[in-house]
């Protein structure tokens, strides 16, 4: 309901605001009367924010808006010898003062929807919001939107269609987060190109001084500032509070990283520039993503959060009955550990394709594509229950292609001679397996959507029903990067024209997620984050895993990879890395890392020397209808307790950074009567580094009432199944 500005608004205290004379025009309160957000106008006519928790302010008054490109004047046209010179004038158009209030409407919303797949079979999405029509002295018109759960706020712009503003260029957003201190902050460096980075944990005030230290190398990179980070964004209060930010819904759009002032300790908005420069190319009516602040006041109550996804719109589809959660396996670790190769030959220094005879050529013997490996891959996938298996270098074109600039690198249809890909998939279909196929697009964006069509046919013809897609490399597109306006426009693209032939996507190398899968649930994972394959690049820090669930997958499920075996890679394969973590952590992920795409990522071979551990990774499912964060503090520990969907039947884990920790784990999450638990943890004298096979395997009947010991060493884990008597 809205109602005339002047009917509605209501003096506060000034003292609450940064400026003085600034007014507060309203207060929403979330359901449970928490968290409490003020509206706020400055005398300039800048509409301003400010949220508090309780008694603690948790963002001080901030600034909203925009600056547009203004319009372009041609001032000169002259010449230059021959040459042609024009010279033209960009007008500045600042569209972040000068506003009037218009009207303001209240509403609110509680109501339950069911996902297609997820961590529980239901989401309450309950908020009270706040509407505000705002009049720009150029008579352009623009609405805030505001959102207030009980687990934090999201905000957004929206642009009604009007004549005074059709179509308009983004310079910068200038949305502003001004803390309410200095909070202790878990960050990465802000890049246009790459999420891959192990995680700072400063001060924010600090994050300048340390920023180099994370600027691991990558095939495509581009830091942009040593005060800029990405979202999700996750920090803590001195008191304790918990307080992320991040964006949900980003379509259209480009993608949003934060900008440090440290001496006002206030993030501003960053949007991924396209090749010209600008942030973004708009046309109303349009909608911004959903600015997000989400606040708990410990570890299991944030990333208990649904926020993100309850700011996207529902299933666009009608049918959802072909998508599905998977549990796969894949020809992939051994590539990317060394012990094989994607490419099939070394015959030429360079490829083009349908010009090069492959078979002619003389294969180099390290090609892991090939039908004898393939077919070994489907019968353990088979003998143990799982749902399909990944190939990767399956397809022409890949011992010439990242980061050469080439716009027709693969054409996603044609095999390498050892591949047979009619036999495999017939010979996969009769033990129950799916193939699961793999595009690398080497971000050669317009090669792909030539290709998309004839590619996704394909699969269709022989029964793929997921693909993995993956963009590694600059953009071939000169100027353009991986989080740009066009680029997400793609990304999703992929997506909806995906669904139209019943494929799954799990995008790698993409724009990290904002909550999208809620609205298209075939995006069923993305990688968008530091994965298991730095394993193979000289190792991950072990608080990694217990970060990324409160940061990456605040946003949507990551294709983490997990399960790897053998963590000493020169031992087995020759490459100098190691898998810093425990047999014991890694099946922990199958709880703390979410995702309805679930790996086993080692090998037949190694995971055949511990099929007792193993057992752990055939039995735990990837659906669930409940889950529950038992424990959890960012960088240190989490344990996670999930009953599956279809069969009922409860797990448990946990995985921990750098230190040991001993649990006592409470059983009150499981249902009436006995159970049978078998519980897989880290030996006395396990340590990811010096002892990481060592775990222990014990059984024992338990019910609700009892509690259960276990025991994590450094870099370790623990996991737990349920089986009811």
């Amino acid at each position: 309901m809205k109602r005339p500005a002047l009917f509605c608004i209501i003096t506060l205290l000034a003292a609450a605001c940064s400026n003085p004379k600034a007014t507060v025009l309203e207060e929403l309160s979330s359901p449970d009367g928490k968290l409490k957000m003020s509206f706020i106008m400055t005398p300039e006519g800048t509409p301003e924010y400010s949220l508090a928790y309780g008694d603690e302010t948790v963002i001080r008054p901030s600034a909203l808006g925009y600056e547009l490109r203004g319009t372009v004047k041609a001032e000169q046209i002259g010449y230059e010898g021959d040459e042609v010179v024009k010279t033209d004038r960009l007008e500045p158009y600042m569209f972040n003062r000068d506003f009037t209030v218009e009207s303001i409407g209240r509403s609110g919303l509680d109501e339950t929807w069911k996902p297609v797949w997820g961590e529980e079979d239901h989401i309450r999405n309950h908020y009270n919001e706040l509407s505000v029509d705002l009049l720009h002295k150029s008579g352009k018109r623009m609405t805030i939107r505001f959102r207030l759960f009980d687990d934090g706020l999201g905000f957004r712009y929206e642009f009604p269609q009007q004549k005074e503003m059709t179509y308009f260029v983004i310079k910068e957003e200038l949305t502003e987060f001004t803390l309410g201190g200095d909070y202790t902050a878990w960050w990465i460096p802000g890049d246009y190109d790459t999420q891959e980075y192990e995680y700072m944990k400063t001060k924010v005030s600090e994050i300048g001084p340390v920023f180099d230290r994370e600027l691991v190398g990558n095939s495509s990179q581009t830091p942009f500032n040593r005060w800029g980070v990405q979202t999700a964004l996750l920090m803590k209060t001195e008191s304790g509070l918990l307080v992320t930010i991040h964006e949900a819904a980003c379509v259209d759009y480009a993608t949003m990283h934060l900008l440090m002032d440290p001496k006002e300790l206030t993030f501003t908005s960053w949007l991924t520039p396209s090749a010209d420069g600008f942030k973004g190319h708009m046309q109303t009516p349009r909608t911004s993503p959903w600015r997000t602040v989400q606040v708990a006041p410990d570890g299991p109550s944030m990333l208990a959060s649904r926020l993100v996804l309850n700011l996207n719109e529902p299933c666009a589809y009608e049918d959802v009955s072909w998508i599905h959660p998977v549990k796969y396996m894949g020809v992939w670790w051994e590539m990317i550990s060394g012990a094989g190769e994607w490419s099939y030959t070394w015959d030429a220094p360079n490829i083009t394709l349908g010009k090069f005879d492959y078979a002619a050529a003389k294969p180099h013997g390290r090609h892991s594509a090939n039908n004898a490996n393939v077919r070994k891959y489907i019968d353990f996938a088979a003998a143990n229950g799982f749902d399909a298996v990944l190939v990767e270098g399956w397809n022409i074109g890949w011992e010439d292609w990242a980061n050469c600039g080439k716009d027709y690198v693969f054409d996603f249809v044609t095999p390498y001679p050892d591949f047979d890909i009619k036999a495999l998939n017939a010979y996969a279909h009769s033990k129950g397996i799916k193939l699961v196929m793999h595009h690398e697009t080497s971000s050669s964006v317009r090669n792909y959507e030539r290709h998309m069509e004839a590619a996704y046919s394909l699969m269709n013809k022989y029964g793929y029903d997921a693909v993995k897609s993956g963009y590694v490399g600059d953009i071939v597109t000169p100027g353009d990067h991986h989080y740009s306006q066009f680029m997400n426009n793609h990304y999703l693209y992929a997506v909806t024209e995906a669904a139209k032939h019943h494929i799954m996507v799990n995008a790698h190398e993409a724009t990290r997620p904002t909550g999208l899968c809620r609205t298209y649930p075939n995006l069923i994972g993305n990688e968008s984050a530091r994965g298991t394959e730095y394993q193979a690049f000289g190792g991950t820090k072990p608080p990694h895993v217990a970060i990324l669930p409160f940061t990456r997958l605040n946003g949507g499920p990551m294709d983490f990879t997990p399960g790897i075996f053998e963590q000493d890679l020169k031992a087995w394969c020759g490459r100098d890395s190691y898998v810093n973590a425990t047999i014991c952590n890694q099946l922990g992920l199958y709880l703390t890392m979410y995702s309805p795409l679930q790996m086993a990522a080692d090998t037949p071979e190694h995971y055949s020397e511990h099929l007792d551990a193993f057992q752990f990774i055939k039995d735990v499912a990837v659906d669930w209808s409940e889950s529950r964060y038992l424990a959890a503090e960012p960088g240190e520990y989490i344990v996670a307790a999930r009953k599956a969907k279809k069969t009922g039947r409860w797990f448990c884990g946990g995985v921990t950074g750098d230190d040991a920790r001993d649990f006592t784990v409470s059983l009150d999450f499981l249902d009436t009567g006995r159970y049978e638990a078998t519980v897989y943890q880290d030996a006395p004298d396990a340590h990811y580094k010096t002892n990481p096979k060592a775990y222990t395997i014990t059984k024992q009947t338990v019910t609700a009432s009892d509690s259960l010991e276990v025991h994590m060493a450094p870099g370790g884990g623990f996991a737990i199944s349920f089986r009811k008597l």
